[in-house]
């Protein structure tokens, strides 16, 4: 296990530690972005850990962009889909590189800005001919949108249009991208939790429980009394992170 270091700023007067319910544990990991390599490494230092959970209930949560800018993106979803261990509940929520995928098969006008953000490396993934540039003329866009459409198995199709934007257990709530300030948890729009940035990332509000997310990505995990964010940037620093939550303790993998 690597215990990393962690930036801790709590707030104001006396404050309950958030916890989750007792009897489970929870391994929560962050943006993967096509690094199954990282992926597997991190899975077996989880399934490590995990033996000394006895009867626990043992949940994995997947804070989304499974895909794009790592060189595995088909890999990454093929894994998610089938290697969760006996025993164990696996919940997968939707980031905004699988929403732009999604785009990029139903519109592919989002073509040119999917590709800018790493949908290419994805397309190669799944052995797309890219050696006409999405950035050329429509006919050339079309022909690799129906390459891409033929070669996406139906499980990987099914899984990345299925996919929750949201997931909530004991005092957290765990999300892509963040939730907007002064919206209810319940009342949250697709649109911010798969893009938001600024206005969640600044805000000192108490949003009712611990958002746990990714998006943004940092040299290591914040922890902060409103929000905790796990995205170390896996596709760049090579440093995929899992946050361990059980009772009311909070540790990384």
């Amino acid at each position: 296990m690597i215990r990393r270091m962690i930036t801790r700023v709590f707030g104001k007067g006396d404050r309950l530690l958030p916890t989750v319910p007792e009897g489970t544990r929870i391994y929560a990991i962050g943006d993967i972005h096509g690094r199954l390599d990282l992926l597997e490494a991190l899975h077996q230092k989880m399934v490590v850990d995990a033996t000394d959970a006895g009867f626990k209930k043992i949940l994995q949560i997947f804070v989304g962009d499974y895909v794009d800018r790592g060189a595995d993106s088909k890999g990454v979803i093929d894994w998610l889909i089938n290697s969760c261990p006996d025993g164990w509940s696996r919940v997968c929520l939707k980031g905004n590189h699988e929403k732009m995928m999604q785009d990029f098969c139903e519109n592919s006008k989002v073509a040119k800005y999917w590709s800018e953000l790493g949908g290419l490396d994805t397309l190669r993934s799944y052995n797309v001919d890219i050696n006409l540039n999405p950035n050329q003329d429509e006919h050339g866009i079309e022909a690799i949108r129906a390459d891409f459409i033929k070669k996406i198995p139906a499980a990987h199709w099914k899984f990345v249009t299925n996919l929750p934007t949201n997931f909530s257990v004991g005092d957290y709530f765990f999300v892509h991208a963040g939730v907007r300030p002064g919206q209810g948890l319940s009342e949250q729009e697709e649109k911010d939790m798969l893009w938001i940035r600024k206005e969640f990332l600044d805000s000192k509000i108490d949003f009712g429980k611990v958002i746990v997310h990714g998006h943004t990505p940092v040299p290591q995990p914040v922890v902060l009394f409103n929000r905790i964010n796990i995205d170390t940037g896996a596709f760049m620093s090579d440093r995929l992170t899992c946050l361990v939550l059980e009772g009311d303790g909070q540790r990384f993998l």
